[in-house]
């Protein structure tokens, strides 16, 4: 799994530390200097050998190089200029060689032996060879064994060399510590790169004697998670750092997609809608019950006083999904879906209004009036995603299975649905693992653009209540928290904060110069600030100074190449849209049958039997079909004697009822 070096340069010595009264060596800083030609630069590890023995221990400090700088021993410019008789070609016109020297700074990695710890010694300066770059990092202690945690994370290279970088499983997915972030500028630090390559490594090396791991994977912008099952094209050089980290350079081999469906309910809303691609995606649609108990999502402060939650909690607890009959109602009312629910409004004010009175149930008319136009406007609001006939198709909880990728596609949604989706998902989520019943053990939450969804400033919502508990208390549960976002800075600090593991790509300018970055040398910042595409500097709790890797390409289809080679379909008719769907359940489905089905009936009533076979999957989906479709047919509808040529369509699907 480690390359071994070519050259020699790892066994001799590349320079000698130096200290002096202006620049002293300190116990977590020292200074050395090089030749000219020694291959060394901001980033590189460093070992010192001592020469006086600490008790029966010499000595010996790891490094890795934060600043350099050059001197020659000119008093001022002018000397060099008159030096070159103003020439700046020089050559022939130097009166002297000018001697020239290399000085770095390094902090310190780790003292051997650690105690007593003492300053730098004055010794030689050897680069660190593989073994050493082991120890300087601490991963002699997680590595190796039977009880291994090593995740492999990147390689790094100097001196010709070639060491792999492995993160710690434990102070990675939990249980010791938990949660990555990555920051950088976008389009250039390849974060959601950076993310699939981890899940990747993680999933071929997360240790089977920690349990199970899967991740859930939000895509909130474009088609960057779209194509995760698809092989994407790597470079040799990519694929030398899969072999030596020995990582499969292939894509997810489990990959499933959930999208809620477009305002009309005619085609998922998802940019993997290409017929070859669109099979794998499942769609996700809640009713009244799931999105009820997170209406404070979609509410503002002003719409939920304490009136106005006070009737919501009674309708949670006591209206949905329960008979409710009370003196003056004309019939007892079975609230499932938001149609049931604007039915039972209309009974409770028109008994208001019978009454000469103001108030039903210590609830004031004017409370009932707004909760009820607030909760009936969500399903337009979340039109796609909130259904009105309280047709659920949810996400798996409690079947996740180990090496598993759960995309939710919510790209093209308004922000109101995509908080809705980040809430109840994550909450679901929760609550499974609280009660060890979702199936795995460990779950990896990815989460993009933390700048909108947790940010420093602005009002407290609820997702972002919900990302600060993820971070601070999920890793009790198993529950992951991985971030991405352009600006660190600002982020709220308890989100970046309880990240034990960090990442940066290329950063801004303006981004480097806050103070969060302040700890870094300005070399270091000069480098993030031009750092190329796979290349990354790692924060980690074993790590004691940032240390520069690169990774591989992930070998997945990237999002641009993907819509290009799977365009996204047009939105379908209504008859081509609900045969799409029911031969999900029966391949023997006929677009002309279909066509016939539903010409009886609007689009609401077909997209609703539409979705209670999706739900509920019957063995026989054409009389089933007919029999939802019956069901929600409105009353007077169906009348084959006084409609033609409708009895014809009815004959199709029940001919003993209709006289086949």
């Amino acid at each position: 799994m480690i390359l071994t070096p070519t050259s020699d340069v790892l066994r001799d010595p590349i320079g000698r530390v130096v200290a002096t009264e202006r620049k002293p060596n300190t116990t977590h800083e020292f200074h050395f200097w090089t030749a000219l030609d020694a291959p060394i630069g901001i980033g590189t590890i460093v070992r010192v050998e001592g020469t006086v023995p600490v008790g029966l221990v010499v000595p010996r400090v790891f490094g890795v190089v934060m600043e350099g700088f050059s001197y020659s021993d000119l008093q001022s410019p002018l000397h060099d200029v008159l030096g070159h008789d103003g020439r700046p070609e020089g050559g022939a016109f130097a009166a002297t060689d000018r001697t020239e020297i290399r000085l770095y700074t390094a902090h310190v990695l780790r003292h051997i032996p650690e105690e007593p710890l003492q300053p730098v010694p004055l010794g030689t300066v050897f680069l660190a060879d593989d073994a050493d770059v082991a120890v300087a990092l601490r991963m002699d202690g997680y590595l190796g064994g039977e009880k291994s945690t090593g995740i492999p994370i990147g390689m790094y290279r100097a001196g010709g060399m070639r060491s792999p970088i492995y993160l710690d499983a434990d102070f990675l997915v939990g249980p010791e510590a938990a949660h990555l972030n990555i920051s950088g500028v976008s389009g250039l630090a390849t974060k959601t790169s950076a993310i699939e390559w981890v899940l990747q490594s993680i999933f071929a090396h997360f240790p089977a004697h920690r349990g199970s791991v899967a991740a859930v994977c939000f895509n909130v912008k474009g088609p960057d998670l779209c194509f995760l099952d698809q092989p994407g094209r790597i470079e040799d050089a990519d694929r030398e750092i899969y072999e030596l980290l020995d990582v499969p350079a292939e894509p997810f081999r489990d990959v499933k997609y959930y999208a809620p469906y477009t305002p009309r309910g005619l085609a998922l809303n998802t940019l993997r809608s290409h017929p070859d691609l669109v099979g794998n995606v499942e769609p996700l649609t809640w009713g009244l019950s799931e999105v009820l108990q997170f209406a404070d999502v979609l509410l503002n402060k002003d719409d939920l006083d304490a009136k106005a939650d006070a009737l919501i909690d009674f309708i949670r607890e006591r209206v949905v999904a329960r008979d409710f009959a009370e003196a003056g109602f004309s019939r007892v009312h079975r609230v499932l879906s938001f149609a049931d629910l604007d039915a039972w409004f209309r009974e409770v004010l028109r008994k208001v209004e019978d009454s000469n009175g103001d108030t039903w149930r210590t609830h004031h008319a004017a409370t009932i009036r707004k909760v009820r136009n607030r909760l009936s406007n969500l399903s337009t609001r979340c039109a796609g995603l909130v259904t009105d006939d309280g047709a659920v198709s949810d996400l798996p909880f409690g079947s996740f299975t180990d090496r598993t990728v759960y995309v939710v596609d919510v790209a093209n949604t308004e922000e109101d649905a995509q908080d809705l989706v980040f809430a109840r998902v994550v909450s679901k989520l929760r609550e499974h693992l609280e009660r060890r019943d979702l199936g795995v053990d460990h779950l990896i939450v990815f989460v993009d653009e933390l700048n909108k969804y947790a940010p420093g400033d602005g009002p407290d919502t609820y997702v972002r209540k919900m990302l600060l508990d993820i971070s601070e208390r999920g890793r009790y549960l198993g529950l992951v928290l991985f971030g991405a976002q352009q600006f660190r800075s600002q982020v709220h600090r308890r989100v970046v904060g309880n990240a034990a593991t960090s990442m940066f790509g290329r950063m801004d300018g303006d981004e480097l110069a806050t103070p969060g970055y302040q700890v870094l040398s300005p070399a270091v910042k000069a480098r993030l600030a031009t750092l190329d595409k796979g290349q990354l500097m790692v924060r980690h709790p074993h790590f004691a100074q940032p240390v520069f890797v690169r990774f591989p390409r992930p070998a997945v289809m990237s999002g641009r190449e993907g819509v290009e080679r799977f365009p996204q379909a047009p939105e379908p008719s209504l008859a081509n849209a609900v045969t799409r769907d029911l031969r999900r359940l029966d391949d023997g489905i006929d677009l002309g049958w279909v066509q016939q089905t539903i010409l009886l009936y609007d689009e609401f009533e077909v997209l609703s039997a539409r979705n209670a076979m999706l739900r509920t999957r019957p063995e026989n989906v054409k009389v089933a079909f007919a029999r939802e479709l019956r069901k929600r047919a409105r009353p007077g509808a169906i009348d084959a004697e006084a409609i033609a040529p409708k009895p014809r369509s009815l004959r199709a699907f029940a001919p003993d009822e209709y006289g086949g």
